[in-house]
């Protein structure tokens, strides 16, 4: 499980669902969406320090984007270490707002031309993030 923290930026309520925004570094804004509001979770104020957590399952990874997708969750960063497996390989990515790992399959791995020392970007989807206190 992929763990940053952060401090909460902002809340925006929706009947039961929240959509917040978490400053983890220095202009490094991650978003999730959860089904909390501050009224069932005394933690969504802002300025809260917050854990973000995230399946390594659940990093997608690009390599020279330079087109514009719905993945607002993104973060550059250098891969440290890739454990190739058969079918599946984990890569260990060192990003601003701390270390990622993902795991997606080796043939992504080759097709993408993924090794250690080459910049990529980790994204995550708003809805597959977590908070925690």
């Amino acid at each position: 499980m992929n763990s940053l923290e952060g401090h909460i930026k902002e809340v925006h309520v929706n009947g039961s669902l929240s959509l917040v925004t978490v400053e983890l570094s220095d202009q490094i804004l991650f978003k999730a969406i959860i089904i909390e509001t501050p009224e069932t979770a005394s933690y969504l104020t802002a300025g809260h320090l917050v854990k973000v957590l995230f399946k390594e399952t659940e990093v997608i990874i690009g390599k020279d984007v330079k087109h514009l997708i719905s993945i607002q969750n993104q973060l550059r960063g250098v891969i440290k270490h890739i454990e190739r497996g058969l079918l599946l390989s984990n890569i260990l990515i060192s990003t601003p707002a701390g270390y990622i790992s993902s795991i997606i399959t080796t043939n992504a791995v080759d097709q993408l031309g993924l090794e250690e020392k080459l910049t990529v970007s980790a994204m995550v989807k708003t809805n597959e993030i977590m908070l925690s206190e």
